[in-house]
């Protein structure tokens, strides 16, 4: 066979190949363009399946909000917020006597010579306690009342329910045995509305006791307590001029209001109270359990993005061959390691050891030192910036080893130290990768369950950001640790069922934002190498 007929016959195998879509180039292209439109399917699943189940929830939240309003506990529920205020300051009240019991034991006095200083100041607390009687038991009362008219409404619309599936099924007998009323909100709530008199005589009683009262406060020679009390004296006053906006707000509440489906919106988006199983009314608000994953987030970024970043740039540009395989492996390994494992090491060794070290005697000029909660934000921060390390770890050397050995060779060449090459023109080049770095390290963090679960302590509260750098030792909650922990237990297909799902939503465009900006980051940093 000679060279030519060789070539032509190579020519048509070659040709009947491209023909039935077998080259090397097409296959190649088919499997990316698969593994593409794969992740497009799932991420539109995904997508749907948040949605489908999320999507009830608004409706479901305005009717138990419309029926809060209408059987009135909103507008008992605006009393309530002037009896918390009077509970916080008579709390405030007896912090100063346990302080006083404290004090003396610790200048060594016994029980009996304690109780018999203390004696001399019980008449005032006790009185102030007394104050706050008549409020409570107006508030107690109104609520028993709208409470059980809104309860037996539910209990009519169960019946309802029980009714239909009985008519359904023809079961027609059992379904007229059933003895459905109809509850008139109206009815009870103007029975609670004729105490108003009561309720605003109450209120001119309690400041005309907490004026009479105030002269007398007792003195305590130690000035701690003394400080105190000058500060129980300010809130006190404080507390006697917001009385009446507490009554402005339940005068002028009007329950034939209608709640729009916009309320249900804000009121979980902008919501600051996560209650749920409650006995007056469930809140599903997004901010405590928002500002938990973020705080956590910026916690352990604050540990993971210099520690990362920082060895990345050690093992790529100063470290030795030796280093190099030695450093790199064990950083990477730590991706490895279940997140229940890390859980479990907070627990037990982490979390531990925070709160004894806050204890050192040489430590105590730190203002929130000691710590009481070994599970807080720093703990489950502390062991998710161990789990972002790698992530930033990596990409950051990849971003560094896409520098072209050019800029470093020119930058040596024209007598530039190692370190002013590294942090001059190495890091600026690279800057636009290590950037995405740290967005996908800050996604890895945000979207982690088993540690904050385990470790971030699980109370549903917004941060004491006011408080300074101490908050990052309170316990919080976060959004995935609220999904994890609720799930399992509550109803499908209920409004607490659909919420958790809404969180899931908030949570998945959250990271896909961050995915988003990380890509158009590295998009830019391509472009302005081409």
């Amino acid at each position: 066979m000679d060279k030519r007929s060789f070539k032509s016959r190579y020519q048509l195998a070659c040709n009947r190949k491209s023909f039935l879509g077998l080259t090397r180039e097409s296959a190649l292209k088919g499997l990316f363009g698969g593994n593409a439109f794969v992740s497009i399917v799932v991420l539109g699943l995904i997508t749907l399946f948040l949605f489908k189940e999320g999507a009830g929830f608004f409706g479901q939240y305005r009717d138990s909000l419309l029926l809060y309003r209408q059987s009135g506990l909103e507008y008992v529920e605006l009393m309530r917020g002037q009896q918390n205020a009077l509970s916080a300051l008579t709390r405030y009240l007896n912090s100063i006597r346990s302080r006083q019991v404290e004090k003396l034991a610790e200048e060594g006095y016994d029980f009996q010579e304690s109780r018999a200083i203390t004696e001399e100041s019980e008449d005032f607390f006790y009185d102030f306690e007394d104050l706050a009687v008549p409020l409570r038991e107006h508030v107690i009362e109104a609520n028993e009342i709208l409470s059980a008219a809104r309860d037996s409404y539910q209990e009519m619309q169960n019946l309802s329910e029980h009714r239909k599936s009985l008519l359904e099924s023809g079961r027609q007998d059992e379904a007229d045995a059933l003895e459905i009323r109809e509850i008139d909100f109206a009815l009870f709530f103007d029975i609670v509305k004729s105490r108003e008199s009561e309720y605003i005589e109450i209120n001119e009683n309690l400041i005309r006791g907490i004026e009479e009262i105030l002269p007398s406060v007792p003195y305590f020679g130690d000035a701690e307590l003394q400080a105190k009390t000058e500060r129980f004296k300010e809130l006190a006053e404080m507390f006697i001029e917001e009385v009446s906006k507490f009554e402005e707000n339940v005068l002028a509440w009007e329950r034939a209001r209608s709640v729009p489906i916009s309320e249900a919106f804000t009121s979980f988006i902008f919501g600051k109270k996560w209650v749920t199983n409650s006995s007056i009314q469930d809140w599903y608000g997004l901010i405590p359990l928002m500002s938990g994953s973020f705080l956590v987030a910026l916690v352990a970024m604050f540990f993971a993005v210099p520690l990362g970043i920082g060895a990345a740039i050690y093992v790529n540009q100063v470290a030795r061959s030796l280093e190099r395989d030695l450093i790199k492996p064990y950083i990477e390994f730590i991706s490895a390691i279940p997140s229940v494992v890390i859980g479990f090491f907070g627990i037990a060794v982490f979390g531990t050891l925070i709160r004894e070290v806050s204890g050192w005697e040489s430590l105590a000029w730190i203002d929130f030192f000691p710590i009481s909660e070994r599970l807080n934000a720093f703990t489950a921060g502390g062991l998710l910036a161990l789990m972002a390390i790698p992530t930033i770890f990596t990409l950051a050397e990849d971003a560094l080893n896409n520098v072209p050995l050019s800029y470093k060779e020119a930058s040596m060449a024209m007598g530039s130290t190692r370190l002013q090459t590294i942090l001059r023109i190495i890091v600026p080049t690279a800057l636009s990768g290590i950037i995405s770095a740290v967005l996908l390290g800050f996604g890895r963090v945000i979207g982690e369950t088993m540690v904050v679960l385990l470790c971030a302590g699980n109370r549903i509260e917004i941060p004491r950001f006011a408080e300074g750098i101490g908050v990052v030792f309170e316990p919080v909650h976060t959004m995935t640790g609220i999904i994890a922990q609720e799930l399992g237990e509550v109803v499908h297909g209920s409004m607490h069922y659909r919420a958790l799902f809404m969180v899931g939503l908030v949570l998945f465009l959250i990271s896909l934002l961050i995915n988003y900006f990380a890509q158009k980051i590295v998009m830019k940093f391509q472009i302005s190498r081409g």
